[in-house]
């Protein structure tokens, strides 16, 4: 049977919308930063894309300064501020960030102080949605974009971090997005571009093609097509805790990203379960993976207060557009077959 992938909080397979818009995008020759008639229509499509990202995220009026990714949208942020966050926030933020916000056994955040904080809408890993405080200085929105129904303007937060290829856009383009109003020090410098907060020509053809993917997944946020989503990872999530009774399904008792389960397997190391699936045709992934591609157990887990064994024994499926009740029904069964033998193996 053909291959199936259920890893979409990693990246999102590219959308044709993308695809397409990427294409169109790649016939104009001009820098946006000419005056002359090329230049100008390069300025157009960058304008326009501005626009239909803005709307895609309920950011009408707000500044959207493009970037390489969120994690370049986090360092320009978060750079030369002292905020608190959490362990469950991704390594892009806590980097920047003082930790030892608490974190209670749901994955929600404790105690928040909203002007001195950085917290995330949802979480990669476990998707457990977080209740943002008024006054955030920073949310990371790239999980919760395009699943989630949510608008910039009300979140009450000074500035977010989005990324294109979380919702079907390329990789390789991101951008911040401002409260209007909010100064900010550039951190590349050299040229006036995006407002004079972003030095160096903008990529074009991944902007144009994070648009079109913004647009698209607000579309599909509005059909609905992400609430069946949710009750097919519910059918999935109902299927491998039936198979085995041991097994503990991260942050069930809290809101979720619609498309994410994170399971724990007691004895089955999280690493060893992605390779066994991967073999039998399933793309799932465990813990929080490095640039090296080697897993470690999971620190968002351990924030949550699961132990070092068990954090290392966990993986995250995340499903898409196009995902059915089929596909993640063939993967429970793979997967408890798979486990099945792992601990006879054990024994």
């Amino acid at each position: 049977m053909s291959r199936l992938y259920l890893d979409w909080n990693a990246t999102a397979p590219l959308r044709p919308e993308a695809k397409a818009a990427m294409a169109e995008a790649m016939e104009i020759v001009g820098n946006p930063s000419s005056v002359h008639a090329e230049g100008r229509a390069a300025k157009a499509l960058l304008e326009r894309s501005r626009a239909q990202i803005a709307a895609a995220l309920g950011a009408e009026g707000a500044d959207i300064v493009f970037t390489s990714g969120a994690t370049e949208a986090a360092a320009l942020a978060l750079a030369g501020r002292s905020l608190d966050c959490a362990d469950v926030e991704h390594e892009a933020v806590s980097a920047w960030c003082a930790p030892g916000l608490e974190v209670d056994h749901t994955g929600a955040v404790v105690a928040t102080v909203p002007g001195c904080m950085a917290l995330q809408l949802a979480n990669s890993e476990t998707g457990v949605v977080q209740t943002l405080p008024d006054g955030l200085a920073v949310s990371d929105l790239t999980q919760a974009f395009g699943k989630l129904p949510f608008a910039f303007n009300w979140l009450g937060c000074e500035m977010g971090l989005v990324s294109a290829h979380k919702l079907g856009g390329p990789k390789g383009v991101g951008a911040l997005v401002l409260r209007q109003g909010i100064d900010l020090k550039a951190q590349l410098r050299g040229g006036g571009q995006e407002m004079g907060r972003r030095a160096g020509t903008e990529n074009l053809i991944g902007i144009a093609g994070f648009a079109a993917a913004a647009e698209a997944a607000a579309r599909d946020l509005s059909l609905g097509i992400w609430d069946e989503l949710s009750q097919i990872r519910n059918i999935l999530e109902s299927a491998l805790l039936a198979a085995e009774k041991g097994t503990i399904s991260v942050g069930i008792a809290s809101q979720r990203l619609p498309n994410t389960l994170c399971l724990i397997a007691p004895g089955w190391k999280g690493e060893t379960q992605v390779m066994a699936m991967d073999l039998a045709g399933f793309a799932v992934s465990a813990g929080s993976a490095c640039s090296s591609g080697k897993v470690r157990a999971s620190k968002v887990l351990r924030a949550m207060g699961y132990g070092e064994a068990e954090a290392g024994q966990a993986i995250r499926i995340s499903i898409g557009p196009g995902v059915t009740e089929t596909d993640v029904l063939r993967f429970a069964d793979a997967w408890t077959k798979a486990y099945a033998k792992a601990r006879a193996r054990a024994a």
